[in-house]
Formats: structure tokens, C-alpha cells, sequence
């Protein structure tokens, strides 16, 4: 009884002048407030972490587009379409004869397709007749030439729309679809070409033979007239074929 007096006193004692019990014997107390905001504050930070990846990833991503956006078409047109559209300007410019040029057009029809004149000789006016005939028949034969040619270029044609609209199809930018677009708008241009040289060519021919079938009619009745005045001394010679 006596000690246990005295534990209990020291006790006291001790208490009383403030004596501490060591840290490793004091009593883990368990905070569920605060435990629950230390969670809440980690799965925040977590989920900024989480943002600012989806961030970066969405950037990522948006570089990649646009660097398939700018990227090239691999496939050209362009060397087989310039070579098509001089190969049918080479047609046009070996024009025989009168060419396609206002200048030698107008000389022509200044001297051989002229009215016929009562001052002309009958030489002048078979020589006149010769050289529209060779006028209407070399304007065929570049007419001919001129469309083999524009039939030339049609496999040429069907192999680069073929091409371009695979490469419109299978474009990975905006940049390509827009470039292949371009590219098959430039061969329609290509062969809208080859279809006006084509007309032109023909036209021509045509315009020839009409202006030498009307020159033939008119150097006729001169001729006629010829005939059948006295003193024009007109020879049985000159009596030739000016249709």
C-alpha cells in the first residue's frame, strides 16, 4: 500500500511540474477529416496530371494533322500535260501554206482569193486557181494531222485521270486533295485545248475550201465572159478546170 502511495504521489509530482512522456509513448489518433481532404487533395492533383496529358496529346495530334495538311502530293501530271500541249501546238504551228497568222491571211485574200480582175491574164487567173487548190487540200492534210494528234494524246489523258483520282483518293491533307484537284482541273484545261485546236483546224480547211469554191465561181464567169466577148483573144489553151 505504501509504494503504491508513492507511485501514485510521484505521479502527481510529476504533472504538476509539467514532465513530458516521451514521443514513441504517446497515442497515434486517427483524423478521418483529415484523411478525407488528404485524398481529395491528391485526386485533384491527379486530375490536373491527367488534363495537362490529354493537353498535350490533343497538341500532338494537331501538329500531326497539320503537317499532313502541308505535305505535297507525290504524284505530278504536270511534265505529261505540258508535253501533250506541245506536241498539238507543234501541229498547229506546221501549218502549211497559210498559216495561222492575220497578216498572211489577209495577203492571200489580197492576191489569190481577190475578185477577179478584167486586167488579170488568163495565166494569173489559172496560176490564182492552182494556188487555192493547194491551199484547201494542204488545210485538210493539217486538219488530219492535227486530229490524229488529239487522238494521240487520249490514252495519254486516260492514264492521268486515272492517276490523279487515285492520288485525290488516298490524299492525307487537305494540301494533296487540294493539288490533286488542281491537277485534274489542269488536265481538263489540257484537253479543252486539244478540242479548240481541233476546231480550229477543221474550221480552217473549211474556210479554205468555202473561199476557193467562191474565188472558182467568180474567176468562172470571168472566164465565161472572156469567151464570149470578141477581141479578148481568148486561146483555146486557156480553157481549163478552175473547180
Amino acid at each position: 500500500m505504501r509504494r503504491l502511495g508513492l507511485l501514485a504521489a510521484v505521479g502527481t509530482v510529476a504533472l504538476a511540474l509539467g514532465l513530458t512522456v516521451p514521443a514513441r509513448a504517446q497515442l497515434v489518433v486517427f483524423d478521418p477529416n483529415n484523411y478525407a481532404q488528404n485524398v481529395l487533395t491528391a485526386a485533384r492533383a491527379l486530375q490536373q496530371i491527367n488534363n495537362q496529358i490529354t493537353s498535350l496529346q490533343n497538341q500532338a495530334q494537331m501538329l500531326i494533322n497539320q503537317a499532313k495538311n502541308l505535305a505535297n502530293l507525290p504524284y505530278s501530271s504536270l511534265q505529261q500535260l505540258q508535253s501533250s500541249i506541245q506536241r498539238t501546238q507543234q501541229l498547229l504551228a506546221q501549218a502549211q501554206r497559210i498559216a495561222y497568222d492575220v497578216q498572211q491571211i489577209d495577203r492571200a485574200f489580197s492576191t489569190s482569193y481577190a475578185p477577179v480582175t478584167g486586167s488579170q491574164s488568163s495565166q494569173a487567173l489559172i496560176t490564182n486557181a492552182q494556188s487555192r487548190w493547194q491551199n484547201s487540200v494542204a488545210a485538210l492534210q493539217d486538219s488530219l494531222r492535227v486530229q490524229a494528234g488529239v487522238v494521240g494524246n487520249l490514252d495519254t489523258n486516260r492514264i492521268q485521270t486515272s492517276a490523279l483520282v487515285t492520288s485525290s483518293q488516298g490524299a492525307s491533307g487537305a494540301l494533296q486533295a487540294t493539288q490533286a484537284g488542281n491537277q485534274i482541273l489542269a488536265l481538263q484545261a489540257q484537253q479543252l485545248a486539244d478540242l479548240t485546236a481541233a476546231v480550229a483546224a477543221q474550221g480552217r480547211a473549211q474556210s479554205l475550201e468555202a473561199a476557193q469554191r467562191a474565188s472558182a465561181q467568180d474567176q468562172g464567169r470571168e472566164q465565161l465572159r472572156r469567151f464570149l466577148t470578141p477581141g479578148q483573144g481568148y486561146q483555146s489553151q486557156d480553157v481549163r478546170m478552175f473547180h
